[in-house]
């Protein structure tokens, strides 16, 4: 009598359509900011616009990655690492089983494709978020980069609490 097999069919997680869709969401708010900022205010010539005592948009063309760091690339290499970042987290998305962890891979799937259009399209990102106070001033960035910040920092409290289960 031959041994019957069981084949047990792996359904896809229900969180990854979840992760996709605020993938979308942030890309396209990123993008919609950009061109507003860009051709609508056309930032670019005015340079510095008040907005809040605290917030003003200031154009600055990012040739770096974050905080200006590792400038003095080309933005292919730039683009490359961040596909290969985008493609790799496609691939924790798809196997996702938390909530949290697929809306943060989302975020930053979507801010990082936001970032690879600019430097792509215009040779640097476009930033232009500057909050100060009291003198103290933060570093201009966009919502791309509030996307990414904000996924990391979410998919380290998630591993923290399911450390804690």
């Amino acid at each position: 009598m031959a041994a019957r097999r069981t084949f047990h069919v792996h359904r896809p997680s229900s969180w990854r359509g979840v992760g996709l869709v605020v993938a979308l969401l942030v890309l396209l708010g990123d993008q919609a900011s950009k061109l507003w900022i860009l051709y609508g205010l056309n930032l670019p010539e005015k340079g510095s616009v008040p907005v809040l005592p605290w917030l003003n948009f200031t154009m600055v063309w990012n040739h770096a990655v974050t905080f200006g760091m590792f400038g003095g690339h080309s933005a292919w290499v730039f683009v490359a690492i961040s596909v290969f970042a985008v493609l790799a987290l496609l691939v924790v998305l798809a196997r996702s089983r938390r909530k949290a962890v697929s809306v943060a891979c989302g975020g930053i799937i979507g801010g990082a494709i936001g970032n690879v259009i600019d430097r792509v399209h215009y040779g640097a990102v476009v930033d232009f978020l500057h909050f100060h106070v009291a003198g103290w001033s933060w570093y201009v960035f966009n919502g791309a980069d509030s996307a990414i910040v904000c996924g990391v920092g979410l998919w380290i409290l998630d591993s923290f609490i399911a450390d804690r289960r």
